[in-house]
């Protein structure tokens, strides 16, 4: 087994792992606007565990379920981190990429469930993205730019306000405060990799929009959750960015 399908291998262990933690976040994020964090099941239970209850299954003391389901997650994430990690080898920033990948996940969970993308995790993510992408540029044999990661940051972020100032039925302001993360996350292999992925995720959400038209589930002004396409658009672009550069 040659050790690029040892990382892909590692990297699905990781996710599934990380994965498995996700459900109880996503259960307690997923509220409306100006609402708290839920810190009860649905049985009216207080959530408890790892991480100050953040972290695990969506499931009661007494064994009763609720939120995401965590088999699909676990699965999703994983998945995620295996492509990941046979796109980009064993380059420095694949420990970024891996980081980062349950955020992700998460965040596209969440505006599903409730089209909400929680400052808590679209603030710190251009941070936390620009920080760890820093350390993997000080690392021989990375395959970026943390300039350009910065620059895409500013830019993307700048482009998405833009976008939400002229039209703020179009566009959540979350999906501007996730934009920079994505900007930094896509500018590490340049600006190709900024605009392909960026193109991904209006194209992704254009056709999920245009199908629900077509199936009579929404009009030309239903509200849909940009977020996850801008995320899995983000993902494409870096895939191939990774694998290109």
């Amino acid at each position: 087994m040659d050790i690029l399908t040892l990382s892909a291998l590692a990297a699905a262990l990781w996710g599934a792992a990380a994965g498995l933690l996700l459900p109880r976040a996503a259960y307690r994020l997923s509220v409306e606007p100006d609402e708290d964090w839920r810190d009860r099941c649905p049985d009216g239970h207080t959530i408890a565990g790892p991480g100050g209850g953040w972290l695990g299954r969506a499931r009661c003391a007494d064994g009763s379920r609720y939120g995401p389901g965590t088999a699909p997650v676990a699965l999703a994430t994983a998945l995620v981190c295996a492509l990941l990690a046979l796109a980009t080898g064993t380059r420095p920033e694949l420990a970024v990429w891996l980081l980062l990948a349950p955020v992700g996940v998460l965040l596209a969970v969440v505006d599903f469930r409730v089209q909400r993308l929680p400052d808590p995790l679209t603030l710190p993510l251009a941070g936390a993205a620009l920080v760890l992408l820093g350390g993997a540029a000080l690392a021989p044999e990375h395959a970026g730019s943390w300039r350009t990661a910065l620059f895409g940051a500013l830019a993307l972020g700048g482009a998405y306000y833009v976008l939400f100032l002229l039209n703020p039925n179009g566009m959540g302001f979350g999906d501007v405060k996730l934009a920079p993360g994505l900007g930094a996350i896509l500018g590490w292999y340049g600006w190709s990799t900024l605009f392909l992925g960026t193109f991904a995720g209006f194209l992704f959400g254009g056709l999920y929009g245009l199908a629900l038209v077509v199936a009579g589930r929404a009009g030309r002004r239903t509200s849909i959750p940009f977020g996850p396409f801008l995320i899995a658009g983000a993902y494409v672009g870096l895939l191939i960015g990774a694998y290109a550069a």
